[in-house]
């Protein structure tokens, strides 16, 4: 049976009029289980009209009680987890594991934003001249949006609208439209933990949709996860638009392996890395650089087994599960296109996942695993995010080599180096043109009061995402120059003019 889902306004669950729909797949079986309907400019107009009027009153409302919305907000996530990571991982496919790491990431920002009152305190200067004093305060901008990517359907819109909403704005959700279910939940457990009706707006759609968010007047700033192209074209019109505009896009991150490194355990953090949530993820290593023919033949020889013994199946599989399906047939059709093109790019196959079949799911969105090695920078399997389980070896002579390979590439989202050398590790932190750095570390997405983003063309805008970034990006900083002329006589008496 298909489910036609909705739109979330006002606190309703509103049915769609556009007369347009996206398919809902379950990605393990191959079958359409919903559809979401796809808004246009007048359903999305529409939701912000009713988030500016409910926005003044939330804005006015002092930042500890919005405060304790998010904490009631923790404990409803922790309660819910279960419920949330099934409907996750039907939709999208990884493993319930990974589904419910998707929740906790972002449960983690829900978490930090019951820090409101402290991150929007101002700054305070007594007597900044005779009789004058200065201060400034951090104020909600009023009606803000995102638009979410489906490889984190929890996390990420969690990430935007958290601290949105703790700032004292409106949020409105525009979700991938393939899996959106779950940031619909999202939104019913913001208003059951205290949130008023309207200052969480979910709207499915597709490009008409972020369109008509783009060009809203009332619409004061845009946060984006997704494609580079997508985050360029959504930047430049946002931007020429007059909003504050945060785009995130894609991603191919470099894990350096030295030759004093612990190979077996570079190797563990490498399947990991390269091929959990079928990699499907921004900050997914897809290049290993090893340093040295030695050091790439004991890498390789470690990889393989492991690689081979991978398990590929439904979330239903349980703990017998390594990785799910990838999200759509086309994604699947992606990624086996560039693998042959690395094959005939000349790329050596060490590990051929293309043949891969699930017993029982032929109909399924399932890719095997992939390991190329000999790789090198012009193949389009390293220039290109592939966004699947297909990990690139690219062999190099040295350190300096290997540290120039992921400085001169378009992304600079995440890296990683893995030695035993500190002095190595400290250069290699300081020198790499990279926003996220993981020393021993294989996917280093920092903790929630941190920041999240990249640089190069992985990033569009000036701020990242969550930690104190993000109370500035969704705040205007406004301050007050007052003076109060004195009415001291000489003698020490106050000279107060009675009140008419």
């Amino acid at each position: 049976m298909t489910t036609e889902l909705t739109h979330y306004i006002g606190g309703e669950h509103v049915k769609g009029t556009s007369g347009r729909f996206a398919d809902v797949f379950n990605p393990a079986t191959g079958e359409v289980q919903a559809r979401a309907p796809l808004a246009s400019k007048a359903e999305l107009d529409h939701a912000v009209e009713v988030a500016a009027a409910a926005q003044p009153a939330w804005a006015a409302t002092n930042p500890q009680r919005r405060a304790r919305v998010m904490m009631a907000m923790v404990g409803l996530l922790n309660r819910d987890m279960d419920k949330l990571a099934e409907a996750l991982s039907r939709e999208h496919g990884k493993t319930l594991p990974d589904a419910k790491g998707d929740v906790q990431r972002g449960l983690e920002v829900v978490e930090y934003c019951i820090g409101a009152p402290e991150m929007l305190k101002g700054d305070y200067t007594d007597g900044a001249g005779p009789g004058i004093d200065m201060y400034s305060m951090r104020q909600a901008l009023g009606v803000t949006a995102g638009i979410t990517p489906f490889n984190f359907p929890a996390m990420i819109p969690m990430w935007m609208f958290a601290p949105a909403i703790a700032c004292g704005n409106a949020f409105i959700l525009k979700p991938s439209e393939r899996d959106p279910s779950v940031p619909l939940m999202l939104a019913e457990l913001m208003e059951e933990a205290g949130l008023p009706k309207g200052i969480l707006q979910v709207v499915n759609g597709d490009k008409d949709c972020v369109d008509a968010i783009i060009d809203n007047d009332t619409i004061q700033s845009i946060g984006f996860v997704g494609s580079t192209p997508i985050a360029e074209y959504i930047y430049g019109r946002g931007c020429a638009n007059g909003k504050r505009v945060q785009c995130f896009g894609g991603a191919k991150n470099h894990m350096i392996i030295m030759p004093d490194a612990d190979i077996a355990q570079a190797a563990d953090a490498l399947v990991g890395a390269g091929y959990g949530a079928a990699g499907e993820r921004c900050m997914a290593i897809s290049v290993a650089v090893p340093v040295g023919e030695e050091t790439a033949d004991k890498l390789i020889a470690e990889l393989v087994p492991r690689i081979e013994k991978l398990r590929v199946g439904p979330y239903t599989g349980g703990d017998e599960v390594d990785y799910g399906p990838v999200v759509t047939s086309a994604a699947k059709e992606n990624i086996l296109g560039l693998v042959q093109s690395g094959i005939d790019q000349g790329a050596e196959l060490v590990v051929d996942g293309r043949d891969f079949n699930m017993q029982g799911y032929e109909d399924g969105f399932f890719v095997g695993p992939h390991l190329f090695d000999r790789v090198t920078p012009d193949m389009d399997i390293y220039t290109k995010e592939i966004f699947g389980p297909v990990l690139s070896t690219v062999r190099a002579g040295s350190y300096e080599e290997a540290l120039k390979l992921a400085m001169d590439h378009e992304y600079g989202n995440g890296t990683a180096i893995f030695t035993r050398d500190g002095d190595a590790a400290r250069d290699f932190a300081n020198r790499i043109n990279i926003g996220m750095v993981g020393i021993n570390v294989p996917i280093p997405v920092p903790l929630a009061y941190h920041t999240f983003g990249g640089w190069k063309k992985s990033v569009f805008g000036d701020l990242n995402q969550h930690g104190p970034d993000a109370f500035k990006f969704y705040t205007r900083t406004k301050t007050v120059t007052s003076r109060w002329p004195s009415g001291i006589k000489e003698g020490g008496e106050f000279n107060f003019k009675p009140m008419d």
